[in-house]
């Protein structure tokens, strides 16, 4: 009489759980590790553009030859206020993020943005105080800090 084997036995279904398990714990870490590398690129993409920024309106600044100006007009008619010291984009509004073009006074780019009278942080959504870019608008210093993301 033949009998034919119908379904799985105990000890395959055993061994394709214990695969998918090894795939599990090596494939999760993997995917960990892209959102801290996602953010620390977001952050550092902001570097850049605020970096492009400072160095459009500074340009602009000059290029107008009035050196007591307070604004700039840029190429697309966006109004960004400057320091008639050195040209740099002021920290409130309508400064950096009219200069990154930014949608708002508080997001840019899709990061956090937090003005106040001497410097503009970026934040992703989800970093910490220590996953951040700063821009001193004084000195024009854009300092990058990632141990956080």
């Amino acid at each position: 009489m033949n009998t034919r084997q119908q379904g799985f036995t105990l000890v395959e279904l055993v061994v394709v759980i214990v695969i998918l398990g090894i795939l599990a714990a090596t494939a999760i870490p993997r995917y960990i590790n892209l959102t801290k590398d996602a953010r620390t690129s977001a952050v550092q993409g902001a570097a850049g553009g605020l970096r492009a920024a400072v160095g459009l309106a500074q340009a602009r600044y000059q290029a107008t030859g009035n050196m007591a100006a307070t604004s700039v007009a840029m190429a697309d008619g966006t109004v960004v206020n400057v320091s008639a010291a050195n040209g740099f984009p002021v920290s409130v509004t309508p400064g950096m993020d009219k200069a990154m073009n930014c949608e708002s006074a508080t997001a840019c780019q899709g990061l956090i943005m937090v003005m106040t009278a001497t410097d503009v942080t970026l934040q992703p959504t989800g970093g910490s105080a220590t996953c951040q870019v700063d821009y001193t608008a004084a000195t024009a210093a854009i300092v990058v800090t990632t141990t956080g993301c």
